[in-house]
């Protein structure tokens, strides 16, 4: 028996992974250019500092922006081109091994883990809204549940009960995310009183 699953095209998986890599990939290339700007002009605000809540400089020179002593958008430069590849190739009519989704889906684990931890950073620690990491959150969380969903109804895991709840779940990814969005939107207003600084 072939190893390799989706017997399938997921079409409307793969024009996501695409789309979603592309608005990952513009939100991390502008914080590093961001960051370079800073580089060069210590103590200029960046392009996207709007205000003491909504701005990206607190968030890229704090030891948070840089996790692994590097600026973290130099991460999402290199991982968001995955999805852009992986999204082409099943349009293209590419099939891959369970080993290769499995992957595929770690590295989507490590990246809503990662982004759960920045979020987290970001309103309890920081105090601060980035606009171009809050792209980059809008893209992870559906990413991850889509990946996930997929993976799942495709067999990764061989549990065919997992497969059919899979399947019916996928077309509730965009109220999963709504979901997602509107908690991280009540926990920042109670936190950091959003409305009130409009």
């Amino acid at each position: 028996m072939s190893d390799t699953v989706t017997p399938r095209r997921p079409v409307v998986v793969a024009i996501w992974l695409v789309l979603a890599g592309i608005v990952g990939w513009w939100a991390a290339f502008s914080l590093t250019m961001e960051r370079f700007a800073q580089l060069k002009n210590p103590g200029e605000a960046a392009s996207c500092d709007f205000s003491v809540l909504v701005q990206c400089s607190a968030n890229l020179q704090s030891p948070q922006g840089s996790v692994f002593g590097f600026p973290n958008p130099i991460i999402g430069l290199t991982a968001w081109m995955a999805p852009v590849v992986v999204g082409m190739a099943l349009l293209a009519g590419a099939r891959f091994a369970r080993w290769f989704w499995a992957l595929f889906w770690l590295g989507f684990a490590f990246a809503i883990t990662f982004v759960i931890w920045l979020i987290s950073q970001s309103i309890f620690v920081l105090a601060t809204l980035c606009p171009w990491c809050m792209v980059t959150w809008s893209v992870v969380i559906p990413s991850f549940f889509v990946v996930t969903l997929h993976v799942l109804r495709e067999g990764v895991i061989p549990a065919p009960r997992v497969r059919h709840v899979a399947e019916r779940l996928m077309p509730w990814v965009p109220l999963m995310t709504l979901a997602a969005f509107v908690v991280i939107a009540v926990i920042a207003q109670a936190r950091l009183n959003v409305l009130a600084q409009f």
